[in-house]
């Protein structure tokens, strides 16, 4: 089946290299584009071409950006004292739809050198006061942030992390037991 037909299994094959789509969802994908709507499929290409040139990381908090430097690290009408750690800059889109913060961010994907020295200098240059961790809750992100606090020990910040638990909705012989526990722990008075 494939002879003839390469360069529609090699779109197919791009498709499924991304997260979350599968064999079918590509499949669907693909042959949507090429049998039933062209003008999606250069429209696409198009944008991810453009994305691809323009995007790159923020020099001073590792987002994305358009520009040298994002338009969180500029934007006057946050709180500048807060600062968010995430460890990825798509996070930021989340935590920013929530309305629920109103500090700047911090993306560390990796626990390296420089982007500690990134982070010492972040902290420095915006005075930051509190530093909230919003991180998928485990025993190395734990680790994660007690390093993160170490390195910070000097400075006079009040470390936060996102509240873990019992999702809002979902039965309990659905939560798993790490997740319970955090809620037992964190429980609040009534």
């Amino acid at each position: 089946m494939k002879k003839g037909l390469e360069k529609f299994y090699d779109l197919v094959d791009a498709f499924e290299s991304l997260p979350t789509i599968g064999k079918k969802s590509a499949l669907r994908l693909a042959y949507h584009i090429v049998m039933n709507d062209n003008y999606s499929g250069i429209k696409i290409a198009h944008s991810i071409e453009n994305a691809l040139k323009n995007i790159k990381r923020c020099i001073k908090c590792g987002s994305m950006s358009e520009h040298e430097i994002c338009e969180n690290c500029l934007d006057d009408t946050k709180d500048h004292t807060k600062v968010c750690i995430v460890q990825s800059a798509k996070d930021i889109f989340i935590i920013e739809e929530s309305n629920q913060f109103d500090g700047v961010y911090f993306v560390i994907e990796e626990l390296e050198a420089d982007c500690i020295d990134r982070l010492l200098n972040f902290v420095d240059e915006n005075s930051v006061k509190e530093m909230l961790f919003a991180i998928t809750p485990s025993l190395s992100n734990d680790a994660f942030i007690l390093y993160i606090e170490d390195k910070l020990k000097d400075k006079n910040i009040n470390f936060t992390k996102i509240a873990q638990g019992v999702p809002t909705g979902v039965s309990l012989e659905n939560v798993d037991v790490l997740s319970l526990s955090k809620a037992i722990q964190s429980r609040v008075e009534i």
